[in-house]
């Protein structure tokens, strides 16, 4: 699940990175903004991991639900949900439920509330491709972990031109592995239920709940 996060081709390496680093921070900051000024987003996206080496490929859907840091995740049949204060990942086919404390310091607590603006710190940036998809102009950012030991190897953000909105995230580990996340389906100020981001526990007496705090 934390994948999602980090991840939502040919690469054409500039020959002068201080001269377009400026325009993809400019680019990746407009982003940031734009979604910023939404009440809320609710966000329909494909997920293909792939592992050439390990014969590994697999796709599915998901969706998520944000709302200030707030945000419900279903991915692989497992739901993740954040109040602001605790992560609950409900698992109903083991019937478990675990639940930890959110921790802001925490580099693995990068939450889907935070994929756009994760990389204002710890990476860094330039541009790079531009596709035309179906008559849309996406253009590429790649992002590098400044942490020489960090397991991802880099990440290309493919953003749309004219909306300012994430159209999909390209995540290269260093294994090999990589993970392709494609939004389908992008709406705002939706008119979300008063409880969706709060856990009743009484909805699942059957569980086990495992609290990790």
């Amino acid at each position: 699940m934390k994948k999602l996060v980090f991840i939502l081709a040919a690469i054409i390496s500039f020959s002068s990175q201080a001269q377009n680093s400026p325009k993809a921070e400019k680019l990746l900051n407009e982003v940031s903004s734009k979604v910023k000024n939404y009440d809320n987003m609710v966000i329909e996206f494909k997920y293909a991991l792939e592992n050439q080496a390990e014969n590994v490929s697999q796709e599915t859907r998901g969706d998520v639900s944000i709302a200030g840091e707030k945000y419900v995740l279903n991915l692989m049949g497992t739901t993740q949900m954040f109040d602001g204060e605790k992560i609950y990942t409900i698992i109903p086919e083991d019937e478990e439920i675990n639940i930890s404390n959110y921790v802001e310091e925490d580099a693995n607590s990068i939450t889907p509330s935070k994929m756009f603006s994760f990389y204002e710190d710890g990476y860094n940036y330039e541009m790079d491709i531009t596709q035309n998809v179906k008559g849309r102009e996406i253009q590429y950012v790649k992002l590098t972990p400044k942490d020489s030991n960090a397991e991802i190897k880099n990440i290309l953000l493919g953003i749309d031109s004219q909306t300012k909105h994430i159209y999909n995230l390209i995540q290269t580990q260093e294994n090999g592995t990589k993970v392709t996340i494609t939004v389908k389906s992008f709406k705002t100020d939706q008119p979300l239920a008063k409880n969706l981001f709060t856990f009743n526990e009484d909805r699942y007496s059957d569980f086990y709940i495992n609290r990790l705090d």
